[in-house]
């Protein structure tokens, strides 16, 4: 039998008057790479009026850039997603036999 489980991550930002923000990367998106399907996935930014382009870094992580055109006087970003939690082994692979003992010497080959 499987676990689920909802995770909810908020960050939030109240200024004491309206600001000018930079470009903001949100790196809050698992990897699609992992071992873990997500079955559920929301992002969702308050604050005034943005624009959002999701990216992939060089290691093929999502990330979400967010402009804003205008002055805020707060930033808030929620995630939230449902993922299975399956029993992993993180053992499941093999050592060669010149790895067994650290340090070990890389062949010459």
């Amino acid at each position: 039998m499987t676990i689920r489980v909802a995770l909810k991550h908020s960050t939030r930002y109240d200024f004491d008057r309206p600001v000018n923000l930079s470009p903001h990367l949100v790196r809050l998106r698992p990897a699609p790479h992992s071992r873990t399907p997500i079955d559920a996935y929301s992002l969702k930014v308050s604050g005034g009026e943005y624009f959002i382009n999701w990216q992939q870094d060089p290691f093929g992580n999502h990330l979400a850039r967010l402009v804003f055109p205008e002055k805020v006087t707060h930033l808030h970003v929620d995630v939230e997603l449902i993922a299975p939690m399956t029993v992993i082994n993180p053992f499941d692979f093999f050592i060669e036999d010149y790895a067994q003992a650290f340090p070990f010497k890389y062949l010459t080959d």
